[in-house]
C-alpha cells in the first residue's frame, strides 16, 4: 500500500490507461472466441480481428517494455538491460508456445526465432548504426561484452539452426529425444553461466569502459520498484492470454492470402521486438551505444538460449513435432549475418556504413522469404 500512495490513483490510473482497455479486450475474446475463430472468420472479419489483437498487444508490449525501462534505470547497467531483455523474451516464449500449440506447423517455432534473429541482427542492429552514425560519425562500445555476446549466440545458432540437418539418429531439421534433451540442458547452462558472468564476475565487461561499481547511485525507494514490477507483470498477462487468439487469426490470413509460412513468425518477431528495438535505437540516438548493443545482442541470446529450449521441451512433452533446421539459403544467410557481426563488432567502433551492410543482410532475408 505505501507504494500506491506514494503515487496518486488518479495519476496511475491516467498513466496505466492500457490495462483496462488490454483485459477488457481479453475478456471479449475468451468469452466469444468460440463464434469468433471456430472457423475461417472471413477476410474482412479475420483483418479487423488481427488488427484489434495485433494494436493491443503491441501497446501492452510496449508498455511491459516501458516499465522494464524504468526498472533498468533504477537498477543500472547489466541488471537494467537484463530485465528489459527477460521482460521481452517471456512474452517470446509465452508467443511461442501458443502458436506450437494451437497449429500443427512444426517449423513455426523454427521460423519465428530465425525471424527474430535476422530483425535484430539485420533490421534493427542496422537502423542503429545508421541512427548512432549519422548523429555522431563513430560510437564507441566495450569489445569484451560483445565478444561475450558474440562467443555464446555464434556456436548456439550453429547448433540450434544449423546442426538438426546433419545429425544422423533425428529425422532431417529434427533433433531426436536424446539431442533434444542434451540441448536444454546445455543451453540452460551456458545461460546461466552467462548470467553469472554479466551480473557479478565480470560485470564491467556491459557497460561503458572506464565504468566501476561505485558509479551505481541507488536514487529510487525499494517501494517503487514492487510497484513497477507488479504493473509490469499485470501488463503481460494479457499479452499470454491473447497469443493463442491472434496465431489462430494470423495462420487463416497467412494461408487464405497464398503468402509465405515463414510471415507467421516475422510478424511475431515484429510484435515481439517493437518495443526492445525501439529503446535500443533512442539509446543509439543519446549516444549510448553500449546499451544499444547490450539490447540487441541480450535479444538474440537470449532467444537461442531460452526460448529455443522453451520449444524443445514443448515439443518432448506435448508430442508436437519441431523443426529446426533452416533451409540451405537460409543457412547460408545465416553464417553472412553472424560473419558480419563479428566484423562490425571487431574494432570496438561503428559508422554508417555497417548500418548499410546490416540493412542489406535483412532486406536479403524478406526477398529468400517470398522466393
Amino acid at each position: 500500500m505505501n507504494a500506491i500512495n506514494q503515487i496518486p490513483f488518479l495519476q496511475l490510473i491516467k498513466r496505466e490507461w492500457l490495462l483496462p482497455v488490454s483485459y477488457a479486450t481479453t475478456a471479449t475474446f475468451l468469452c466469444y472466441q468460440g463464434s469468433w475463430l471456430s472457423s475461417d472468420p472471413g477476410p474482412g472479419l479475420g483483418l479487423f480481428l488481427f488488427s484489434w489483437l495485433f494494436v493491443v498487444m503491441l501497446l501492452s508490449s510496449f508498455a511491459v517494455v516501458r516499465l522494464a525501462d524504468h526498472l533498468a534505470e533504477q537498477l543500472h547497467e547489466p541488471m537494467g538491460t537484463l530485465i528489459l531483455t527477460l521482460a521481452v523474451t517471456s512474452i517470446e516464449v509465452m508467443m511461442i508456445s501458443a502458436l506450437m500449440l494451437s497449429g500443427n506447423n512444426p517449423a513455426l517455432a523454427r521460423d519465428t526465432m530465425f525471424s527474430v534473429v535476422m530483425v535484430v541482427l539485420g533490421g534493427l542492429l542496422g537502423t542503429v548504426l545508421l541512427t548512432g552514425g549519422i548523429r555522431f560519425r563513430e560510437q564507441n562500445f566495450n569489445l569484451k561484452g560483445v565478444n561475450s555476446f558474440i562467443g555464446l549466440i555464434v556456436p548456439l545458432a550453429v547448433i540450434s539452426l544449423i546442426l538438426p540437418n546433419f545429425t544422423r539418429t533425428g529425422n532431417y531439421g529434427m533433433f531426436s529425444q536424446l539431442h533434444a534433451i542434451s540441448l536444454i540442458i546445455l543451453s540452460l547452462v551456458i545461460y546461466g553461466v552467462f548470467l553469472a558472468v554479466q551480473s557479478w564476475r565480470h560485470r564491467e565487461f556491459f557497460n561503458e569502459e572506464g565504468w566501476s561499481p561505485s558509479d551505481i547511485v541507488k536514487t529510487s525507494p525499494k517501494e517503487s520498484i514492487s510497484l513497477q514490477s507488479f504493473l509490469l507483470i499485470l501488463h503481460l498477462i494479457p499479452v499470454v492470454l491473447l497469443s493463442k487468439q491472434l496465431a489462430h487469426v494470423l495462420d487463416y490470413r497467412v494461408h487464405g492470402s497464398g503468402l509465405p509460412q515463414e510471415l507467421v513468425g516475422l510478424v511475431v518477431a515484429i510484435l515481439i521486438l517493437a518495443p526492445e528495438g525501439l529503446a535500443a535505437i533512442q539509446a543509439a540516438s543519446r549516444n549510448q551505444m553500449q546499451r544499444s548493443v547490450n539490447v540487441l545482442l541480450g535479444s538474440v541470446l537470449a532467444t537461442i538460449s531460452l526460448t529455443m529450449p522453451a520449444a524443445l521441451a514443448i515439443s518432448l512433452i506435448c508430442g508436437k513435432p519441431l523443426q529446426l533446421g533452416l533451409s540451405p539459403a537460409y543457412m547460408i544467410l545465416l553464417a553472412v549475418t553472424l560473419c558480419s557481426c563479428m566484423v562490425t563488432f571487431a574494432q570496438g567502433k561503428t559508422n554508417i556504413l555497417q548500418g548499410f551492410v546490416h540493412l542489406l543482410l535483412f532486406a536479403a532475408y524478406i526477398v529468400l522469404m517470398f522466393d
